[in-house]
């Protein structure tokens, strides 16, 4: 499995709260949020693994240095990394997407918190379904809602996404900001960026436009760390794992 990690925001949230690192090098139970990420999809089987962080954070581009040059934790890691400003996550995505062709690949943002066994089942399922056939993306999805502006995942009863809303009454779950997909998509991200788009979640919009089949994966619980406040939240919903 090829993955990706768009850690190039600015986490102006966390610096207007107090919180003096960059949110990549963040720690969540003594772990940075970047070193969290590279060590559980090195536990399921990263062929490659691509990162972007902004020019503004020379200190994450530095660590991502050391990672590439000496690995993490004894292991070495298939690591790449681009040290860009982009106007949007899907620029970001668009710089590393050169790095993820050719296979099924998964996507996520540098601050999402989940628990790693789910994260396995997940990717294990991700894969199953693509080599059947099955589909051409499975998003990670919650109930858990504690995002100030959440991205609602309608399905139908078999978890086929069939639409993404910025609002709803009935929709059960979000978007929890993992994105397993397959190189048709890149296709559709060349699409919104000609047509001027920016927000991740029209880039979802876009791959149901284009007629990719989508599947939702249901997490328990899937964190965002957006404020000071999220660090806590973060560390004692993995100390219940």
């Amino acid at each position: 499995m090829k993955y990706a990690v768009i850690a190039a925001g600015h986490g102006s949230r966390l610096a207007a709260e107090g919180v003096t690192e960059h949110k990549p090098l963040v720690r969540i139970g003594g772990e940075p949020l970047i070193d969290r990420l590279l060590r559980v999809f090195m536990d399921n089987d990263a062929e490659s693994i691509a990162v972007i962080c902004n020019d503004r954070m020379p200190a994450v581009a530095a660590h991502l240095k050391e990672l590439q040059r000496f690995g993490l934790d004894g292991r070495k890691l298939p690591l790449r990394y681009v040290v860009k400003s982009t106007p949007s996550s899907m620029h970001s995505f668009f710089e590393i997407s050169r790095y993820v062709g050719g296979g099924a690949f998964c996507l996520t943002t540098v601050d999402t918190i989940f628990r790693e066994s789910e994260f396995g089942e997940y990717i294990r399922a991700f894969t199953a379904a693509v080599k059947r056939g099955e589909c051409d993306g499975m998003m990670g999805v919650t109930d858990y809602i504690d995002d100030e502006k959440p991205l609602y995942v309608e399905t139908d009863s078999e978890l086929n996404i069939t639409s993404f809303l910025d609002s709803s009454d009935t929709c059960r779950h979000i978007s929890g900001g993992i994105y397993g997909l397959t190189p048709q998509s890149l296709t559709t991200l060349d699409g919104c960026l000609a047509r001027g788009e920016s927000r991740m979640r029209n880039f979802q919009r876009a791959l149901i436009a284009d007629g990719l089949r989508l599947k939702a994966y249901p997490f328990s619980k899937v964190l965002d760390v957006d404020h000071a406040g999220d660090i806590k939240k973060a560390e004692e919903f993995l100390a219940g794992e």
